[in-house]
């Protein structure tokens, strides 16, 4: 079963996905926020039509582990999303978290090392972001 991984922010959520082994991570798009119940009913379209089992959620802690305002706002993101996954018969799917600490300064260099242009970077930085969290938690799991 796949895995899906996710970079929550406050603007967008970048979304990865497995592919069916569990060994590499791809990018899927980046979703424009427009309210936690809607963002987390789009996730859930994502996790039927990719029959994931899991979904990874990127924890924003500071650098020193103690948690941020971020944190609390991705704690509630997925509280809504685990009632919605209950209250849909999806209890089987599992919410892991991944420490996403630097993910997105790392997302940055492998595009700028890819020569991608600074307005193209800002479009994706996030689903790259969520492609490390994915690929971080599968290397650490397997």
């Amino acid at each position: 079963m796949r895995k899906i991984g996710l970079d929550v922010g406050d603007k967008t959520v970048g979304i990865a996905v497995s592919d069916p082994l569990g060994f590499t991570a791809q990018g899927i798009m980046t979703l424009e926020r427009v309210g936690i119940r809607k963002d987390t009913t789009k996730i859930i379209e994502f996790i039927k039509e990719y029959q994931c089992d899991t979904v990874v959620i990127g924890l924003p802690k500071k650098l020193d582990g103690t948690d941020s305002p971020q944190t609390e706002k991705v704690y509630e993101f997925r509280k809504m999303l685990e009632n919605k996954l209950r209250s849909m018969g999806m209890k089987n799917v599992e919410i892991e978290w991944q420490d996403e600490r630097l993910t997105t300064v790392m997302a940055e260099k492998v595009l700028i090392d890819a020569d991608v242009s600074r307005a193209k970077r800002k479009k994706v930085i996030d689903k790259q972001a969520a492609v490390i969290i994915l690929q971080s938690y599968l290397d650490r799991t397997k």
